[in-house]
């Protein structure tokens, strides 16, 4: 693939009255979306926008013009640029985009995509491979949050290192197996509300309209999470997902609770926002921790978000928080819960303050990644025409050959 230059630097560039936007289509764990080098897209938020939701096709819930895939869990894309601060390598924007929606949510996280961003970056010349595997500090810049991610990078035919795709991990939610991706979150408590929980209490009691009194547990360990009891919103949590989105009873009962729950995390309306996230959870049926049902937020998720895998594992080590009401014991200062959610399980690896073992100082886990596409994403010129923005544009080294 080629793309227009200046002075060997690589831009986005007319074609006809459509404007090719350099992109990778890549699959971060249970994820998908196109990733681009950040600084090859409009410099100001409300052009770059346009341009992701027309690159996805929204607002159209089968999104049938653009790449998007008709759920909210490949409707995203990764926005990744070198690291600019002390000791971060990359760092990257994650966007979430609803089929029928016309906004780019840059507020909250995504551990599944973030699995694709160090292949992403080596894949482009951002970073340079450094043995059989490399290591990169990752900053996601809605957040703050930082992740070590390490990826196998063989050394193949041309005699140079490169991203392996294949290998022997698996993941529940995706078939086949596939060349680990390790994360090591460094720090996610508090990652959108402010603090591990948000209230300062394990378990709090909100009175909702219609339902009553309902314990639940408030908390961010990298993904505001409303954690319930499954019974208490007359569900059994193991319904599938299709179940799940056809209950429509029991998907207003949900998100009555989460708007009430919003406003007790500190995040306000929550009505427009991809957050809290809301967990039902029940005992363990197939050898897990505990069993989860989770909504992100108003359609069920096929499996579980990374990042609430180890917000909900987390409240599994709270003592009398609602998930340790019915999660199979777990103890010690390094501790492996296994989430088990409708497409099998997710194990989180948590490590905790010896002098505080209600405080998470680690979590780990293994994503696996693929790259799917190589290419140019078209958008009318109408949306974006990249001469205006030129010499912004063609500060950025060529990402693409």
């Amino acid at each position: 693939m080629t793309t227009d230059a200046v002075d060997g630097v690589a831009v986005p560039r007319r074609r006809g009255d459509q404007t090719a936007v350099p992109c990778l289509f890549m699959r971060g764990g249970t994820s998908r979306g196109p990733f681009f080098d950040a600084r090859l897209l409009p410099p100001d938020p409300a052009a770059r926008d346009a341009v992701l939701l027309a690159a996805l096709g929204s607002p159209d819930a089968r999104q049938i013009d653009g790449l998007g895939g008709a759920h909210p869990l490949t409707s995203k894309v990764g926005l990744v640029r070198p690291g600019t601060v002390p000791g971060v390598d990359v760092e990257w924007q994650f966007g979430q985009v609803q089929p029928v929606g016309d906004v780019v949510d840059t507020t909250p996280n995504c551990g599944n995509m973030l699995a694709a961003v160090l292949p992403f970056a080596i894949e482009t010349g951002m970073v340079t491979p450094g043995g059989d595997t490399t290591t990169a500090r990752v900053l996601t810049r809605n957040t703050g949050m930082v992740a070590e991610v390490t990826v196998r990078t063989p050394v193949g035919e041309d005699a140079r290192r490169h991203v392996a795709y294949g290998g022997g991990a698996r993941i529940d939610g995706v078939p086949g197996t596939a060349a680990p991706v390790e994360i090591a979150f460094l720090d996610t408590a508090g990652s959108v509300a402010g603090a591990l929980l948000p209230t300062g209490r394990v378990r709090d009691t909100v009175a909702v309209d219609g339902l009553g009194d309902v314990d639940v547990t408030l908390i961010d360990n990298g993904q505001p999470l409303v954690v319930v009891a499954a019974e208490r919103l007359g569900a059994t949590g193991y319904e599938t997902p299709a179940e799940i989105d056809a209950d429509d009873r029991l998907r207003d009962r949900v998100e009555r609770l989460r708007l009430v729950c919003g406003r007790a995390m500190g995040l306000g309306d929550v009505r427009a926002r991809n957050y809290p996230k809301m967990t039902l959870v029940a005992p363990p049926r197939a050898g897990g921790t505990i069993a989860t049902r989770s909504l992100i937020p108003h359609v069920a998720h096929q499996s579980i978000g990374v990042l609430a895998a180890v917000t909900a594992a987390t409240a599994c080590v709270l003592e009398g928080s609602v998930a340790r009401d019915v999660a199979t014991p777990v103890e010690g200062t390094e501790v492996t819960v296994s989430v088990e959610h409708p497409s099998g399980e997710f194990s989180v690896t948590l490590g905790l303050d010896p002098a505080d073992p209600q405080r998470v100082v680690r979590s780990a886990l293994l994503r696996t990644a693929r790259l799917l596409m190589v290419g140019e994403v078209l958008v009318p010129r109408a949306v974006w025409d990249p001469g205006a923005d030129a010499a912004a544009t063609r500060t950025t080294p060529e990402v693409l050959a």
